[in-house]
């Protein structure tokens, strides 16, 4: 377990691996992916579901895209529906047989149609049926490049989870994570299905802790490239970027606060490693813990009035919280002597985290109004969850059958998906905000 270990605990080693840090070449901006298609696989049974039929969009086989299959995909990965095929090609101005349907023991359907116009765009529509009761629940039209027929369909099954389960679906937001292969570190920016994937930085210098600013356009992460550790920020969209911390030491573990104003970071610039606060548009760090030990990995409640944290100020790594002004420390983990990476859900209603039992990584879920602690995954090498913006599933790293892979999972943990790639080492994901419409 030492890449765990260095991960976390880098701002207490920089020293160690300081000279052997090489200088690099950079490139910098967002290119397309040469990843093949990424699969999603989608496992477990959960105790009650939607089920769905999502019929084949008129006119999707001559498209670029098919949106039924991406519709399909996402709402399965949401454990929140059993989705079907009903064997039929129907486009939003069908009204299906109900009766028929309904043998299916289907309770919804999502019919739909593409068609490339005269000036080489996408018209793409879909429309909602409640088939227990026979009623049209609404659709859309959207008129898109090639290029913007994935977000379009992930847009759909956002519309669908939204009408059907009252929460928004989160299948249109993106994540970041990074692969090594090699000496070829890769900073990468995809679909929330891992679909789509393009590189927003890539070097031969290791780039750790991406983190999603609340607007959903800047990234905060780590980069090895001046041979120290220096957070940067991001514009994955424009390829421009920033120095946000670059003091004495190291400076690592960014975390965003709600609004966006500010970031916590870890600076060892005066001794030990603490976790400071910093202007989003830098300036002079305020600090925040006060400890002989190393505080680091902060993380901001939703409503940004106090921070989660890592610290072994009590001999072992565990969670902590403090105001985010600083003051009062409380101890929020008790459970085994190794508890890192903490997370919280958008809602605040829940603490994901990293436990270590008997050599196993595990994610855990700590609901905080009960202290109650569920473990979540039976694989055992688990790292970096990330709560999704609707609170619903939780993006993680881990091990599968030898390859480091990306997993999401519902809070109960029934539904798991993995995102299959390339054989990467992928690590670090961070689940970005809404996006704007």
């Amino acid at each position: 377990m030492v890449r765990i270990v260095f991960f976390l605990f880098t701002e207490a080693m920089i020293n160690f691996f300081l000279p052997i840090l090489t200088a690099m070449t950079l490139s910098i901006g967002v290119v397309s992916s040469a990843w093949s298609e990424v699969r999603v696989e989608v496992s477990g049974v959960g105790i009650t579901q939607i089920p769905i039929g999502i019929a084949s969009f008129k006119g999707q086989d001559a498209a670029p895209q098919k949106p039924a299959l991406i519709v399909a995909s996402d709402l399965d990965r949401s454990g929140q529906f059993k989705t079907m095929d009903p064997g039929m090609v129907l486009d939003d101005t069908s009204r299906p047989d109900f009766v028929a349907i309904r043998q299916t023991n289907t309770d919804a359907l999502v019919t739909g149609s593409i068609q490339k116009t005269a000036d080489g765009r996408f018209d793409v529509k879909y429309r909602l049926w409640d088939v227990i009761k026979g009623q049209d629940l609404g659709g859309q039209s959207f008129l898109v490049v090639a290029s913007d027929l994935r977000l379009v369909s992930h847009r759909i099954a956002d519309q669908v989870y939204e009408k059907l389960t009252g929460d928004k679906g989160v299948f249109s937001t993106r994540i970041a994570y990074v692969t090594k292969q090699s000496q070829r570190h890769v900073l990468w920016v995809a679909d929330a299905d891992g679909e789509n994937a393009q590189a927003a930085l890539t070097s031969p210098e290791p780039i750790i802790s991406p983190r999603w600013a609340p607007n959903g356009t800047d990234l905060a992460y780590v980069s090895f490239e001046s041979r120290k550790p220096v957070v940067y920020v991001h514009d994955v969209s424009t390829g421009k970027r920033r120095i946000l911390a670059n003091f004495k030491g190291s400076n690592s573990a960014p975390a965003w606060s709600p609004d966006g104003k500010t970031v916590a970071v870890t600076l060892s610039r005066d001794g030990s490693s603490q976790i400071f606060s910093l202007d989003a548009k830098g300036g002079e760090p305020k600090r925040i813990t006060q400890s002989n030990g190393i505080d680091t990995e902060p993380v901001f409640t939703p409503d940004g009035s106090a921070i989660y944290f890592v610290s072994d100020r009590g001999g072992s790594p565990q969670i902590y919280r403090t105001p985010a002004a600083g003051g009062p420390v409380q101890r929020v983990t008790f459970l085994g002597n190794y508890n890192i990476s903490p997370t919280l859900s958008p809602d605040g209603r829940w603490l994901a985290y990293i436990a270590r039992n008997a050599s196993q990584y595990r994610l855990h879920l700590l609901e905080l109004a009960t202290d109650k602690v569920y473990p979540l995954t039976d694989t055992h090498i688990d790292e970096r969850p990330s709560f999704a913006a609707n609170s619903k599933l939780i993006l993680y790293a881990t091990m599968v059958q030898g390859k480091e892979v990306l997993m999401t999972t519902t809070l109960d943990g029934k539904i798991s998906a993995k995102l299959a790639g390339q054989s990467n080492n992928i690590r670090e994901p961070h689940w970005g905000p809404f996006l704007k419409p």
